[in-house]
């Protein structure tokens, strides 16, 4: 029987029951957590093989690891979607980054419509992100078709990382609204030039070889 108010241990018996109620509450969650990072994890590790195959032109492969990865990423975000604080502790916007930039990488490197977050089924951030990672890994597709002699796929590519660093670049509100984007863009600027420059000295070289040899 609880103490009434005033009454030795009436304040102990509350704070009790109270913590008893947190204590459930931080169970249930430490739970759904500890089930989420594995699908985080499967998701992150699927989405790189995914784009790796894409590099390597795989397509069945590519196909199979991104279902992979949408599959641990919505088993992730079904394990925490009853605990909001969880679910935007940082894991899980890792894993829907990864997964966005997997697709999207598809994508750009295909040269198809890119999929937005509604989509996707992901945060905004975690597209954003995911859209810039992207673009910047348009640039190993871009010095494969450079050394194949595809200039004009390169070109292609290179227009294609333009068009998401400029797109992004308005985006401008802080990192705590944006989850760091504006230190991917940095980032992504850096390899867009390095490119830049790869294929705008691949350019001038072939031509400098066609006119040498039309003489």
């Amino acid at each position: 029987m609880t103490a009434p108010p005033g009454e030795p241990g009436a304040t102990r018996a509350r704070l009790e029951g109270i913590t008893d109620t947190i204590r459930v509450g931080l169970g249930a969650a430490n739970a759904a957590r500890e089930a989420a990072l594995p699908s985080c994890r499967a998701t992150i590790r699927s989405a790189s093989r995914a784009i790796r195959a894409v590099h390597r032109g795989e397509l069945d492969a590519v196909a199979r690891h991104l279902a992979e990865a949408e599959t641990s990423v919505r088993a992730a975000q079904r394990t925490l979607a009853p605990f909001p604080s969880l679910a935007h502790a940082g894991f899980l916007h890792d894993a829907e980054k990864e997964y966005a930039e997997a697709r999207l990488t598809e994508a750009l490197v295909a040269g198809v419509p890119a999929p937005g977050p509604d989509e996707l089924g992901v945060e905004a951030t975690a597209w954003m992100r995911g859209l810039a990672e992207a673009a910047s890994e348009l640039r190993r597709n871009l010095l494969d078709r450079l050394r194949e002699g595809e200039t004009d796929r390169a070109e292609a590519l290179l227009g294609a990382m333009d068009d998401v660093y400029d797109v992004l670049s308005v985006v401008d509100y802080p990192d705590a609204l944006t989850s760091g984007l504006r230190r991917t863009l940095d980032q992504l600027r850096a390899v867009l030039e390095r490119s830049r420059g790869d294929v705008t000295t691949t350019v001038l070289q072939a031509r400098l070889q066609r006119a040498i040899e039309s003489r």
